[in-house]
């Protein structure tokens, strides 16, 4: 991002601002116990975070969206998930940091992501960011979750700044179109939930970045 300071950075939640793959790691290997199958790769899982329950139900069961039960075994993914919400998920290497320098430089920040509030906010009220997001947009705040930019333009009018002026960083295309929708300067996280065979530089962004060091040491860059 070149010129002026931004005004604000957003994130995606999963795969972006915090690593959540380990829980559902955990609890794709629970339900596979339940359906008494045996273990399978952790990085079938890894790789369809970003499809959410669904997709990880049938990344972990090895079915698909015909199998008669899969309801079944997305209410059993989501009982263990809000059970345990938290306990395995971390923030990104350098994220916290860059939050506290966001706040030193009185830069505001927020979370826009498309997993449901009852799972957003009791996560980031468990995470270590010092100050607490400005604005968390979950799909139940919006008629049309991203790609659609509605949730960013809520999120930049909640934070009373201009979505030219605003960073979005996200780990998915969807992302990247929904911060280029808005207006808003796009950060592809290259080191996110990404699909096998996914190129994150085929999506448009205005900027890649491999790591979530790298993505700190970029948005810092522009505060000096």
């Amino acid at each position: 991002m070149t010129g002026p300071r931004p005004q604000a950075v957003l994130f995606d939640l999963d795969g972006t601002l915090i690593d959540t793959a380990p829980e559902f790691i955990a609890i794709a290997a629970r339900l596979r116990e339940e359906a008494s199958l045996p273990a399978i790769d952790e990085a079938l899982i890894w790789r369809s975070v970003s499809n959410g329950a669904v997709g990880m139900v049938q990344a972990a069961l090895q079915v698909d969206s015909s199998h008669p039960h899969l309801e079944h075994w997305r209410e059993r993914f989501l009982t263990h998930y809000e059970a345990g919400l938290g306990a395995l998920s971390e923030p990104y290497p350098g994220l916290v940091g860059l939050v506290s320098q966001l706040q030193k430089n009185q830069i505001k920040w927020g979370v826009v992501t498309n997993k449901l509030a009852r799972f957003a906010n009791p996560l980031m009220n468990k995470m270590p960011f010092r100050p607490a997001a400005g604005v968390i947009v979950t799909p139940d705040d919006v008629g049309q979750p991203k790609p659609h930019p509605e949730a960013l333009l809520l999120a930049c009018k909640e934070l009373q700044c201009s979505p030219a002026k605003t960073i979005f960083v996200g780990d998915h295309l969807r992302d990247i179109e929904a911060g280029r929708a808005a207006g808003c300067h796009t950060i592809a996280a290259a080191y996110g939930y990404l699909a096998e065979g996914e190129c994150a530089s085929t999506w448009g962004a205005d900027q890649l970045v491999n790591s979530s060091s790298e993505l700190a040491q970029s948005i810092e860059a522009l505060l000096i």
